[in-house]
């Protein structure tokens, strides 16, 4: 099995001078939930290289069994630091992608045109995609048969409860829950910060940090 991992490449939260990235969980449960299947995992990023941390999910308060593996493991952390170009990644090389949250994918993973049409590839290739948290927002622009990926499929994502709890209803470029049901998505939720994915099709999407395994475990399921 050969997975691969999609990590934002941007740092900025909004205009608010913060710094954001990737959710720390929503890589590490994942990547180790792979690895701990024998996949073979490939990381890539717009930019290559370090991805950005958003620095509120390396904190104690963050802290899980899987980030704190991540912690004391330097191959992971080597593979992490070097992600390879989204530009460089063909979709053929890989059987299925998985897409982390944090905030940062909202400015740049969302509008990625290389990201876009991987995607679609993936899609055509009836290959599955998942993505997690903010992730989902991944899906904006992808198509498939002229239509939104997501229009008319079971789909969750960060809810705008757990925004408004994170208070950054008014700094994201968009909110994940209501761009999901403009474009047809059949938008599920649980209760915020529960653990909740859902599988529809080839299309897998988890709620929030806590669904991050859950949301990796759906995906191999699909591979079998």
């Amino acid at each position: 099995m050969k997975m691969l991992m999609i990590m934002t490449s941007h740092d900025l939260l909004g205009n608010t001078g913060k710094k954001t990235g990737f959710w720390l969980e929503e890589f590490a449960a994942p990547y180790y939930t792979f690895l701990d299947a024998g996949a073979h995992v490939t990381i890539a990023s717009p930019k290559g290289g370090q991805p950005p941390i958003d620095p509120k999910s390396d904190t104690p308060e963050g802290e899980t069994d899987m980030t704190r593996r991540f912690k004391s493991d330097p191959a992971a952390q080597k593979a992490l630091a070097n992600t390879v170009k989204l530009a460089d990644v063909k979709a053929g090389d890989h059987d299925a992608i998985f897409y982390p949250g944090g905030h940062g994918p909202m400015w740049d993973l969302a509008e990625d045109k290389h990201s876009i049409a991987l995607i679609e590839a993936f899609f055509k290739s009836k290959k599955p995609v998942g993505a997690v948290c903010h992730g989902p927002c991944v899906l904006r622009h992808a198509v498939v048969d002229g239509q939104p990926i997501v229009k008319n499929r079971r789909v969750t994502g960060f809810t705008n409860t757990e925004e408004e709890a994170v208070q950054l209803t008014n700094v994201v470029p968009f909110l994940l829950e209501d761009e999901l049901k403009r474009l047809g998505g059949m938008f599920e939720r649980a209760a915020d910060w529960q653990s909740f994915a859902i599988t529809d099709g080839r299309l897998v999407t988890g709620q929030n940090p806590a669904s991050s395994t859950a949301g990796a475990k759906h995906l191999l399921a699909l591979l079998g």
